[in-house]
């Protein structure tokens, strides 16, 4: 049995301006694939769980060299 991929939320861009990395009070770039924010001078990637961004840094995701 196949289950459906559910496609990314969207966020409000109102909301994605206002908001910063807690941890450098720097710009965050909006992964509408991955459902995350980043912050690249953090080195971090913020969830977005149902719509809603996840700004704690200890449920933030540590960004690989690569990425």
């Amino acid at each position: 049995m196949t289950q459906a991929i559910a496609p990314p939320l969207d966020v409000d861009p109102r909301l994605l301006e206002i908001l910063v990395c807690p941890v450098t009070h720097g710009p965050l770039v909006y992964d509408r694939q991955v459902g995350e924010l980043i912050s690249k001078g953090a080195r971090l990637a913020y969830p977005i769980r149902d719509g809603v961004p996840i700004m704690l840094p200890e449920e933030a995701r540590a960004l690989d060299d690569g990425e």
